[in-house]
């Protein structure tokens, strides 16, 4: 089954009213490869959804950086997936590393983050990844498949899934997986949904790549047969976003 390439760009907690602007009318007038051969989904911060919502090209979508884990009520600061519909922003983010480490959500907490926001009707960007420490000690695949354990006793549907593997040793850092080593992860990643979940979800889920790519690395990570595309932070907030859209015409190839 080909797996349509996927492209994300978090903005994470950056950007102003003039700078969302710029950003969106670069995108708006780049030359990108088209909707069958890459989905393009943009994460600005919750106050400038409907900013970008109402003005980004047609072909890409936008997608909220978090989500509140159930209906909403007397939750203070927090953002329901039923305000998100409402608001009709198809995508979500859920357990980013820095929420992860920084807010201590833990792996059950996101999964059932992930459960509810597809209850819901959202499609969701779903984060995971291993520490520096992990890594070093050789615990990758236990940390990613524990990871992925807990959203998958969560869901039985995976079609509105993403996962994004994100080493939180190559967010921000400026050091970036090999392809070797990314695609070892994304290989194991498969091959745990295939014995797991089911030989079609391992088969169709898009399994993506985050940790300081840009416009240098992205092509020699896209033709790496088990990533299946980027979710970008600092580089989506340049021109070199636009590059990295377009190494989707080189992938597989």
């Amino acid at each position: 089954m080909a797996r349509k390439f996927f492209v994300g760009g978090n903005w994470k907690c950056n950007g102003t009213v003039a700078e969302v602007n710029k950003i969106v009318k670069l995108l708006n007038e780049a030359a990108v490869p088209s909707e069958d051969v890459v989905e393009v989904v943009i994460s600005p911060p919750f106050v400038f959804l409907p900013q970008v919502k109402a003005v980004l090209r047609s072909d890409f979508a936008v997608a909220a950086q978090n989500a509140w884990v159930r209906k909403g009520g007397a939750y203070t600061g927090e953002i329901s997936a039923e305000m998100l519909i409402n608001l009709e922003i198809p995508w979500v983010i859920l357990g980013h590393s820095e929420r992860r480490a920084l807010l201590k959500e833990s792996n059950e907490f996101v999964a059932d983050k992930v459960a509810y926001a597809l209850s819901q009707g959202l499609k969701v960007i779903a984060c995971i990844g291993e520490t520096l420490e992990q890594r070093e000690a050789g615990e990758t695949l236990n940390v990613v498949s524990e990871q992925t354990k807990a959203i998958a006793e969560k869901i039985k549907d995976w079609s509105n899934v993403v996962l994004a593997y994100e080493p939180v040793w190559a967010i921000g850092t400026g050091k970036v997986a090999t392809p070797v080593q990314a695609q070892e992860v994304h290989a194991d990643l498969r091959s745990w949904l295939a014995t797991n979940v089911s030989s079609e979800v391992a088969e169709s889920v898009r399994i993506i790549y985050g940790g300081s790519v840009n416009a240098g690395n992205c092509v020699e990570l896209a033709g790496q047969p088990d990533v299946d595309g980027f979710l970008v932070g600092g580089a989506s907030l340049k021109a070199e976003f636009v590059d990295i859209i377009r190494s989707a015409l080189v992938s597989k190839s």
